[in-house]
């Protein structure tokens, strides 16, 4: 099976693919997953607000 989101995968990434998530705020979370932030724009999000957005129990606000 696929490991893409662990480590040895992320070392090309800027700072190993670690950051504060747009969603939820939290610092120094691995931002994996891609989601559609609306007018083209991606956002990259961590784990739990991906989960979180495909069961309806948060929403992507749209930056402004």
């Amino acid at each position: 099976m696929s490991k893409s989101h662990r480590g040895k995968g992320l070392r090309e990434f800027l700072s190993r693919s670690r950051g504060e998530c747009p969603v939820c705020k939290r610092n120094n979370v691995k931002l994996l997953y891609e989601q559609d932030a609306g007018e083209g724009k991606k956002v990259k999000i961590c784990k739990i607000c991906k989960a979180a957005l495909k069961h309806g129990k948060k929403s992507l606000a749209p930056a402004s």
